[in-house]
């Protein structure tokens, strides 16, 4: 189970949950949130062919030998390249870049049932003496994690790339073990 503490100081698990086939076998995952022990809500029917693929694009990102590695020396504010197409979202559309997105588990749920997305936020912060020239900008990418029940409530965390491969690692762990090796086919 990939587990969060908020920064509201609450904890969100995300558990994946085994969806089956006719015959009762494993084939996939749908996501349920639980927020302090909890249910939060539901979300990303048949979402780990997704979360496999996303955890193997940031191993490649956070790599010394990586395009990323170039513009961000700290592997922990490399992410995958926002011009890949499997963004969500990316340059030029208006909005942070999104890693994922999961809503309500399908067609049939109401909206309200639950959210979970991530996106990539850069920060600025100056190093060396207030008000001064010697200094630079320090700059660094995180991955912002949020989360809705199905009451409206969020939540939020702000993880690093390592910490966010953590989870993800996390999360498929506990999928694999339902049965299904989720992104690896």
């Amino acid at each position: 189970m990939g587990g969060l503490r908020c920064l509201d100081g609450s904890a969100l698990a995300v558990v994946p949950v085994a969806a089956r086939d006719r015959r009762g076998l494993a084939y996939e995952v749908t996501l349920e949130l639980r927020r302090d022990g909890d249910l939060f809500g539901r979300v990303g029917e048949r979402c780990g062919y997704f979360l496999g693929d996303l955890a193997g694009r940031l191993a490649v990102a956070r790599a010394d030998d990586s395009p990323q590695a170039l513009a961000w020396p700290d592997p922990d504010d490399r992410f995958p390249d926002p011009a890949d197409e499997r963004w969500i979202s990316g340059p030029g559309t208006g909005c942070e870049p999104e890693l994922f997105a999961f809503r309500y588990r399908d067609r049939g749920d109401l909206v309200g049932t639950g959210e979970l997305r991530c996106s990539v936020r850069t920060s600025a912060a100056w190093v060396g003496p207030h008000r001064s020239p010697d200094g630079r900008w320090r700059l660094a990418r995180r991955a912002v994690v949020e989360a809705w029940g199905a009451g409206g409530r969020g939540v939020r965390a702000v993880l690093t790339a390592g910490q966010l491969a953590e989870f993800l690692a996390d999360l498929l762990a506990e999928a694999d073990r339902l049965g299904r090796t989720v992104g690896h086919n």
